[in-house]
């Protein structure tokens, strides 16, 4: 006798949960209310006679049937995923979306996308720039190239390459520049957010005063306007190599001192586990890592 299924949407409901381990963000993936959630999963609880979760003060825990139970309904919603993942593909294959900042999208992946596109002509490539983390399940997103340690919860990361940091600045005004100690009479340029210490970094590195940090300087919100004012001669800009490659390759910036500094953070390639191995994106990551590779980490 084959056991009557309960409630699909509270198996949702159960999986979601379980796999967050909150009610919460269970409902928040699934665009519902914490309480519909609750009920959801109360009824599945009445419809096989157990109880599934144990309602701790500092959370949730599964029971011990909840535990036996997990596995076999995680398994099956993953296969489900897959395979709407599939048939997805197979009806949307020439679309990828990629989303990243927009100085690596404008100094470093726009240059190098048209081998990818000659490589791949079917697939339609679509880039979306921003600085915030995207959702991949609600904003339509492939994959993501994400700049930190690699350890984003529930995606695939590959590390692609980490940057170095150094000054750069026009031919014309590294004329003037023969030890670190004349940037105190130039316009220091610079990039606001998580790389707003790079000058003090690498100032401490070269041995230079506190007292630098009191002179000239511009700070820019995009790394592309700081490496743009650069190039145009406005100041000396704490430079990365992800963005300055390409304008040190064509002339336009050159690097007046010997010391680069090892970023430990990096770049990565991320992916929602579940359609890690969709073929448009194994296509993209195979050529992202060559690129990677070919450019020793953007150097």
């Amino acid at each position: 006798m084959v056991a009557r299924l309960p409630s699909l949407n509270g198996l949702k409901a159960f999986e979601c949960a379980a796999r967050h381990m909150s009610f919460t963000k269970a409902a928040e993936e699934l665009n519902v209310t914490q309480t519909a959630i609750s009920h959801q999963i109360r009824r599945l609880e009445e419809e096989l006679g157990v109880s599934l979760f144990l309602r701790l003060k500092d959370g949730l825990a599964l029971t011990e049937d909840g535990q036996a139970y997990w596995p076999g309904i995680r398994s099956a919603f993953h296969e489900l995923r897959h395979s709407t993942q599939a048939l997805s593909e197979s009806r949307h294959n020439s679309v990828l979306t990629i989303n990243t900042l927009v100085s690596v999208a404008s100094k470093w992946l726009l240059p190098r996308l048209p081998s990818f596109q000659q490589a791949f002509p079917a697939i339609d490539v679509r880039i979306s720039a921003s600085t915030e983390l995207v959702d991949f399940r609600r904003g339509g997103i492939d994959a993501a190239i994400r700049y930190g340690r690699g350890d984003w919860k529930g995606l695939r990361a590959h590390f692609l390459m980490s940057d170095e940091i150094f000054p750069v600045c026009s031919p014309a005004l590294a004329k003037t520049l023969s030890t670190p100690a004349d940037l105190a009479n130039h316009t220091l340029l610079q990039v606001s957010g998580v790389t707003a210490s790079d000058w003090g970094t690498w100032r401490r590195a070269a041995g230079q005063s506190p007292q630098l940090a009191d002179g000239s300087r511009l700070t820019f919100d995009l790394a592309m306007m700081a490496v743009q004012a650069a190039v145009d001669g406005q100041g000396v800009c704490i430079g990365r190599s992800t963005y300055v490659d390409d304008d040190l390759r064509a002339g336009r910036l050159v690097v007046p001192f010997d010391l680069r500094l090892k970023d430990e953070l990096g770049f990565y390639l991320v992916t929602p586990h579940e359609t890690a191995q969709a073929k448009k994106i194994v296509a993209f990551r195979t050529w992202l890592l060559a690129q990677a590779s070919a450019g020793k980490a953007f150097v």
